[in-house]
């Protein structure tokens, strides 16, 4: 049980990267290659999480996620519980934070492709969505993975707003951050070098691959 925050950390950033990547694809998609009214502000929008302090966002989430909040109502409503203090709540609050991380790298991916490519698929007939799916996402396969490891390496991390939505609850919100926060807060410094110790080969590892990628989408 001492090491279970590790796998509640891996479980959550593995469930938001996904969650992520099926949302941020089309929106990377409708920003990057379409004009039309309000994308400044849309764009500016999604990339809010940038500027915002984690505890600022933590805050807003639990206003909206709480029982008098439009979702948390909502959940309330289907589910008949609080979606706070969940691991749930956790998720939807990573994916908030995490969201530009996912929609940027895909957004410049998408950016960079031969625009030539879109304008055959259009010539041929394909509508703007089949060209989404049979030529747009084939090309960018690789700006794709790299955008999944940085909102991996990003939820793997995060601390701040899934203080504030979930708390610190054994087995369903204290992930690994978390753990070592109040390891070194109760001089359990073993237990916070351990966990710790741990992201560093996993962390390494994964920008190594984004690099990789990186060199290879550009070449």
């Amino acid at each position: 049980m001492e090491f279970f925050p590790l796998y509640l950390s891996a479980k959550l950033a593995l469930i938001t990267t996904l969650v992520l990547i099926v949302i941020a694809s089309p929106l990377a998609y409708v920003l990057a290659c379409f004009t039309w009214p309000g994308k400044t502000f849309v764009d500016a929008l999604i990339n809010l999480p940038i500027a915002l302090p984690p505890t600022v966002i933590g805050f807003y989430l639990l206003c909206l996620l709480g029982p008098r909040g439009t979702i948390g109502s909502f959940w309330d409503n289907l589910f008949g519980g609080s979606i706070l203090f969940t691991f749930a709540g956790i998720v939807v609050a990573c994916a908030t934070y995490s969201l530009p991380f996912a929609i940027q790298p895909i957004k410049a991916t998408f950016e960079k492709l031969d625009p030539r490519l879109r304008e055959s698929a259009f010539v041929l007939g394909l509508s703007p969505l089949a060209t989404f799916f049979r030529v747009v996402l084939p090309n960018s396969k690789n700006g794709i993975a790299a955008a999944a490891i940085l909102v991996f390496l990003h939820s793997l991390g995060a601390f701040g707003v899934i203080l504030m939505v979930g708390g610190s609850i054994p087995g369903e919100t204290k992930v690994a951050s978390i753990a070592i926060y109040e390891a070194v807060e109760s001089f359990q410094y073993e237990k916070a070098w351990l966990l710790s110790l741990a992201f560093l080969p996993v962390s390494y590892f994964f920008l190594l691959l984004v690099n990789r990628l990186t060199r290879r989408e550009a070449s």
